[in-house]
């Protein structure tokens, strides 16, 4: 529902645009939904007009989400086994604006800006998915342009040539998913490894909370056995399977018999064959599903 102030403000389109920010900056969807809350918040009890609310409140996310990165970067290194991004299920349009790059709401992206610092992660999100200019960033994050710029170029090289890229067919993407879950149900290994690159890699995050692996898994046989063996034990359990888009990739979320949200699994996409598969474990992270 739309919601509008006096001044003609779409609150929730402006929401949104707060929850987009903060969630790419910390990963985590109650965090992010706290701070797009927050920043609504203060812009309603704004004394002057807001002649532009979607950079007014781009500012507030991104200042508030770095204070909030900050401890949470501290935490994470004491992290058991895989740390990844709380799922978004759904299409990437529920969390973004259409101008924003839904591939920056993907796994790989967000796992990739673990790298960066608080401020790093920052000046990259607003200069090359926000496509902000230089001198817009350095207002944000209240720093000289040449910091801003230096801190862009030290994220690009941390990043290096590791943005992940995905095939462009969507409906295909989706495909080759059904094909890897029916492979996995009828425990056909020949045909799970087929969907996979043979450098393929597995995380599943379990956070010391949930059975889960605690290194990745690499290679598209034993990422095959390992998914076989998952699915033997999900139907002895006889969980239902529901798919769907899990952070804006081919996914599903499996549930147990009484409605619980029991894992959610994504894959990346590239060259035709599943690259990535991420597997969420970790209940804490399902609660908001």
């Amino acid at each position: 529902m739309t919601v509008m102030t006096t001044t003609g403000v779409d609150l929730e389109a402006v929401r949104r645009r707060g929850f987009g920010v903060a969630y790419r900056m910390l990963g985590s969807v109650s965090e992010a939904e706290d701070i797009a809350q927050e920043a609504v918040l203060r812009l309603t009890r704004a004394e002057e007009p807001i002649a532009e609310p979607n950079a007014w409140i781009t500012t507030v996310a991104t200042r508030l989400s770095i204070s909030l990165l900050r401890s949470a970067r501290r935490r994470r290194e004491t992290y058991v086994g895989p740390w990844l991004p709380e799922p978004l299920v759904g299409t990437a349009g529920d969390a973004s604006d259409a101008v924003e790059l839904a591939d920056s709401l993907s796994q790989a992206f967000l796992v990739m800006l673990e790298r960066l610092t608080p401020l790093e992660r920052a000046a990259f999100l607003l200069r090359e998915v926000f496509e902000y200019d230089y001198p817009e960033v350095a207002r944000v994050l209240e720093r000289r342009e040449a910091g801003v710029r230096q801190l862009v170029t030290r994220a690009r090289r941390h990043i290096g040539a590791g943005r992940p890229r995905f095939d462009a067919d969507a409906a295909e993407r989706d495909r080759l998913l059904e094909r890897f879950v029916a492979a996995a149900q009828e425990g056909d290994l020949a045909g799970l490894e087929s969907a996979l690159a043979e450098d393929a890699v597995l995380y599943s995050d379990g956070g010391g909370k949930a059975t889960a692996a605690r290194k990745p898994i690499a290679g598209a046989a034993r990422i095959a056995r390992a998914v076989a063996a998952f699915t033997r034990r999900e139907r002895r359990r006889k969980f239902s399977g529901q798919l769907t888009h899990v952070n804006g990739q081919p996914g599903r979320v499996l549930r147990t018999p009484g409605g619980e949200v029991w894992s959610v699994l994504s894959i990346d996409v590239a060259g035709g064959r599943i690259q990535t598969v991420w597997i969420m474990r970790n209940p804490e992270k399902l609660t908001h599903l």
